[in-house]
């Protein structure tokens, strides 16, 4: 016997489910610690990134460019950032979509077929996409409405696997059965984060439960202001920062970590619902789509902190406390600020901070614009003395977002949720990309540097 009689464990003198779980913690962290020096040792790519951070390259895209440096002389050097969907740069899309209601639907036919919708193509996909936008009242009640959560990316996962059962052909991986389910989603997944963040306030806070239904005139982003609101109602500009913000989130390349997710997952030939569920994970993480949200609270914690806002000096020194781990959450990490690949500028943050002072000007926030960019101006050159960095740090597009949609009247449980609406239109392509031109299971390999020990038995040990 693997144990003898004396020595089995009483259960009654375990204590209790707290003290057993803490030390079968402290047993677990003295097996899994992983000697750093060892990637060093055998040249492993931690986090798929070389030694200068750069991504390892995994994979091929037509879907999208981004670009942080620029070839001059033959050297790359930091150069403004650059974003391109479908080869066409990211700012050229937003202006040329000035003034027009659909610009995000517009950037979804455009990151679906590779190319911008004629007006005939356009009314086509409108049209389809508006007969998808709906959710059955048995869904709503029997998915949505049952054990709602806090957390809306958590209630997103299981409707998004729910529909799995929904759908009549679930399993077909073919291009056309694919792009349906996509189309599906994108269509669908505004409404359920709006109604699981409605359940969520209805069931567990006992407010007001009203499930609004989009209108099919409207465009994604106006329909979600309409249903999130209890009036219903919203300005031009409101709607129009919005469609901007969902654009600039669409998409980003394939070797972002949640996109990367849906490669890795597609490849294997599961099911749609099944990769965009993973994705969703992905994104939730707070190293990846809730780093708006944590820039939103650092900020509150700056407002709260710092007597003067227009103060450099004081302001940069309680930045300085952020970075010695002394304030906020102690984790050192001005939110907001760097970027993977962009070096001078992110191309999002540029052009979401410009709406972000447009609608601050309409909401009378521009005391609290000014110390946005404040902060900006100070913390890049604050991050690389202190890091003894030679990289420049730009902000990224969370810096603004969280302000942006604060400003929306829209609610931190929606900050993260709204960039898997924004994304997943992404995630749809690479997916389908995935599908029609790979062949092998994506498997990369780790090196086992553990010990080979020789099995005694247990009554040995």
């Amino acid at each position: 016997m693997l144990m003898a009689e004396n020595e089995m464990l009483n259960l009654e003198e375990m204590g209790n489910l707290k003290e057993n779980m803490h030390l079968l913690e402290e047993k677990l962290k003295e097996r899994h610690r992983i000697d750093p020096n060892l990637y060093v040792e055998y040249d492993v790519k931690r986090g798929l990134r070389d030694s200068n951070g750069k991504g390892v390259l995994t994979g091929l895209t037509e879907i999208s460019d981004v670009s942080g440096y620029e070839l001059v002389n033959g050297r790359m050097i930091p150069a403004d950032g650059r974003l391109y969907y479908q080869g066409i740069d990211v700012n050229d899309i937003v202006e040329g979509l000035r003034g027009r209601r659909f610009g995000f639907e517009e950037t979804i036919y455009l990151l679906l077929f590779g190319k911008l919708p004629n007006e005939q193509e356009m009314q086509l996909f409108l049209h389809t996409m508006l007969e998808f936008e709906t959710l059955g009242g048995r869904f709503v009640r029997d998915v949505v409405m049952k054990a709602s959560s806090e957390n809306v990316m958590n209630s997103m996962q299981r409707c998004i696997l729910s529909l799995y059962t929904y759908d009549s052909n679930p399993e077909d991986i073919s291009a056309g059965n694919v792009l349906r389910q996509s189309m599906e989603m994108i269509a669908k997944l505004p409404l359920i984060a709006v109604y699981s963040y409605h359940a969520y306030r209805h069931f567990r806070r006992d407010e007001t439960l009203f499930i609004r239904n989009p209108e099919k005139d409207l465009s994604l982003a106006e329909n979600i202001l309409l249903m999130l609101r209890p009036d219903g109602k919203y300005t031009e500009l409101e709607a129009q920062v919005l469609d901007v913000a969902l654009i600039l989130h669409a998409e980003h390349g394939g070797g972002n970590n949640s996109t990367f997710t849906t490669h890795v997952v597609s490849s294997s030939g599961t099911d749609t619902y099944s990769s965009m569920a993973a994705s969703i994970g992905s994104l939730k993480g707070p190293r990846h789509g809730g780093a708006n949200l944590q820039a939103q609270h650092m900020f509150e914690d700056i407002k709260a902190h710092v007597k003067d806002w227009t103060n450099e000096d004081e302001v940069a020194e309680y930045l300085r406390k952020i970075l010695m781990k002394q304030a906020f959450d102690k984790s050192g990490l001005i939110y907001g600020m760097g970027h993977a690949v962009y070096t001078l500028s992110d191309p999002r943050e540029v052009i979401l901070k410009d709406y972000a002072r447009k609608l601050a000007m309409e909401k009378g926030k521009m005391e609290e614009f000014a110390l946005y960019e404040l902060v900006e101006r100070l913390a890049g050159g604050l991050i690389t003395e202190h890091r003894k960095m030679q990289k420049a740090v730009c902000a990224n597009v969370d810096f603004y977002s969280g302000f942006v949609y604060t400003m929306l009247n829209i609610p931190q449980e929606l900050f993260t949720p709204l960039f898997a609406i924004a994304r997943i239109p992404g995630w749809s392509a690479h997916r389908l990309e995935e599908l029609m031109n790979a062949s092998k299971i994506i498997r990369p390999a780790y090196k086992y540097v553990g010990t080979h020990t020789e099995f005694a038995g247990m009554e040995e040990r």
